[in-house]
C-alpha cells in the first residue's frame, strides 16, 4: 500500500535540499510508486535526442528530471510550510498549512 505524500500535481513548491536549494517551481507531475515529483523549471537535465517527427532536427533537449518529496516543501503564500491534514466542513481530510492554519 501506498503512502500519502503531502505533495499533489499544481502545488508550489521549493527545494529544500539538493543543487536546485532554494529554488520555486510548479509540479508538474507526481510519482507515486518511486516518491518523486517533476517541478517546473528545477533539476534541469540535458538529453540527447535522435531527430523524430516532433523534433526533426534532434539534438540535445533540457528538460526537467524528478527530484525525491522529501526534499520538496509546500510553499503558500509567502513562505514555505509544512503540511497537516484534518477533517473539513464536509467530513473529508483537507491539506492545511502548519504556520497559517489556513486549508490548501
Amino acid at each position: 500500500m501506498q503512502k500519502k505524500l503531502h505533495i499533489k500535481k499544481g502545488d508550489t513548491v521549493v527545494v529544500i535540499a539538493g543543487n536546485s536549494k532554494g529554488q520555486k517551481g510548479k509540479v508538474l507531475q507526481v510519482i507515486k510508486e518511486k516518491e518523486r515529483a517533476i517541478v517546473e523549471g528545477v533539476n534541469m537535465m540535458k538529453k540527447h535526442t535522435k531527430p523524430n517527427a516532433e523534433n526533426p532536427q534532434g539534438g540535445i533537449v533540457e528538460t526537467e528530471a524528478s527530484i525525491h518529496i522529501s526534499n520538496l516543501m509546500v510553499f503558500d503564500g509567502d513562505q514555505a510550510t509544512r503540511i497537516g491534514r484534518r477533517m473539513g466542513d464536509n467530513g473529508k481530510l483537507v491539506r492545511y498549512s502548519k504556520k497559517t492554519g489556513k486549508e490548501i
